[in-house]
């Protein structure tokens, strides 16, 4: 598995990365340990994690198993040390945590103590923000996006704020690095803009949606990545399944996100499965597994630091894995781009 620099952290993670998101609901514990143990022997040694973990659905009474049940394999196994962890302070308006607080130099110990408890570590190596306190437009949110209401000031203070806390927590050996995700490119800039006036943990990552299906990323963001060493954690870089075509022909196999959670997220819309037509297409056409050929485009990308990607179960784990060996020809990139422009945004 191929090794990438975190930001300008000096920490190495692998270009693959162990999303856990479905561990304590579709997932459980002894499945979820199998699959760290598999993600170990492959190379993958980048894991992530949330408080507000794990999904499908999202509850309170199970809000934070994800970095407990994580947390009991390495207590169990002693391998933590192997591991580069990241986990998410969750934010505004999410009721489960703390009723909803914004993210403040208040909330920020609260958050990191009750994690690396879960966890049962020490040290977290990547601490993210899992979404701005004025909102963002992931999430299907770009259609009706509208930053009018926002207050500059009251922005840049807050980030102030939050770098303050954070630096003491890098002083007390908490945390290692400091990464944003569901950001735009003017909320990462003043990020890096602040830590620089003022001190504080240099934003290292930013963990947004991006794959085949959702390619905001390539302007904006692609170029801010690019000139400040801030690299895309990609997030559904499968499109929350549908680029391994198993929904194709209104199928919902038993078990499967969709079947929990019918929309996907706003991802079914009346063009994503005509958009996912065409890239099986391409896939079938170069003799490509279409899970491997999605996977290993998003490595292709000149901003990816590391490529999240989450299994149910230890057999599709196995599979994605297949993705790190998957070389993509100039022809496939190619059509690849050609089908974007045919069918750019279906969600």
């Amino acid at each position: 598995m191929k090794q990438r620099e975190l930001g300008r952290t000096g920490i190495s993670v692998s270009e693959m990365c162990l999303g856990t998101m479905t561990f304590g609901t579709q997932t459980d514990e002894a499945d979820a340990h199998a699959q760290m143990d598999m993600a170990l022997a492959h190379g993958v040694q980048f894991w992530d994690c949330a408080e507000m973990y794990p999904v499908n659905p999202l509850s309170k009474e199970k809000q934070g198993d994800s970095e407990r049940i994580l947390g009991n394999w390495f207590e169990k196994t002693g391998r933590r040390g192997e591991v580069v962890l990241a986990t998410k302070h969750s934010g505004e308006g999410y009721m489960n945590v703390r009723e909803g607080a914004a993210i403040s130099s208040k909330t920020i110990p609260v958050a990191i103590e009750g994690a690396l408890k879960r966890l049962k570590t020490d040290v977290i190596d990547l601490y993210q923000f899992h979404w701005p306190n004025r909102g963002s437009y992931m999430f299907r949110k770009n259609w009706s996006f509208d930053p009018s209401g926002q207050n500059r000031e009251e922005t840049i203070a807050h980030m102030e704020d939050a770098l303050g806390a954070l630096q003491k927590e890098v002083e007390r050996g908490t945390i290692r690095a400091f990464g944003l995700s569901n950001e735009s490119a003017w909320g990462t800039c003043q990020w890096l803009n602040v830590a620089e006036r003022m001190g504080g943990p240099r934003v290292a990552s930013v963990q947004n949606e991006y794959s085949l299906l959702c390619r905001m990323y390539d302007t904006d963001m692609a170029e801010m990545s690019v000139n400040e060493d801030v690299g895309l954690l990609a997030f559904s870089p499968l499109g929350a399944g549908l680029l391994s075509g198993k929904y194709q022909g209104g199928a919902v196999p038993d078990g499967s996100r969709k079947s929990l959670v019918p929309e996907l997220g706003g991802r079914m819309t009346p063009r994503v499965l005509e958009a996912v037509a065409a890239y099986l297409a391409i896939a079938q056409k170069h003799g490509l597994d279409p899970v491997h050929m999605a996977l290993a485009w998003t490595l292709t990308r000149p901003f990816m630091g590391s490529s999240i990607f989450g299994a149910t179960t230890v057999g599709q784990l196995e599979h994605a894995l297949g993705a790190a060996d998957v070389a993509l020809s100039s022809e496939v990139l190619e059509e690849i781009d050609a089908a974007h422009k045919q069918h750019p945004m279906p969600y």
